[in-house]
């Protein structure tokens, strides 16, 4: 499970630019699926509920506030937990798919002080992709092995 925090974190996290150093851990994600496990790896590194913040992101048409319930109860998070809504203006030339019942908006997950996570997070990665440069990953099959 660390691991898999690690690197849903690395893919779909916000990462600090050489120009911006600011070590805040903010995940935002439109698949409830990767939310629950994010949720779920930061109980296993011991972020509480507390120093923790949601926010919605989503179109200025959509009804923000049974969005956050719907986030809240597939998330099994406090709804005073959500930060205001941050609502993206309608484009009219553009043509959006990401509407009807199916539509959430993202959901954005940020950890107050978090400067420590985001510096263990960046070592863990470091650390794998070292392990993997290293040949330290043992293959048990190879590709061509029928599973």
């Amino acid at each position: 499970m660390l691991i898999a925090g690690v690197a849903l974190y690395w893919a779909e996290g916000s990462k600090d630019k050489p120009w911006r150093r600011s070590g805040r851990v903010v995940l935002i994600n439109s698949d409830a699926g990767v939310l629950k496990l994010f949720l779920a790896w930061l109980d296993l590194v011991g972020v509480s509920e507390q120093a923790r913040t949601y926010r919605l992101n989503i179109h200025e048409t959509a009804d923000v506030g049974a969005n956050e319930r719907w986030w809240a109860d597939r998330l099994q998070i406090p709804l005073a937990s959500f930060a205001p809504a941050t609502l993206k203006k309608h484009n009219p030339k553009t043509v959006r798919h990401n509407c009807g019942e199916d539509y959430h908006g993202c959901l954005v997950v940020c950890i107050a002080r978090s400067g420590w996570l985001y510096y263990a997070i960046e070592g863990w990665w470091n650390q794998l992709l070292a392990n993997a440069s290293a040949g330290l990953m043992v293959h048990t099959e190879t590709a061509t092995d029928p599973p």
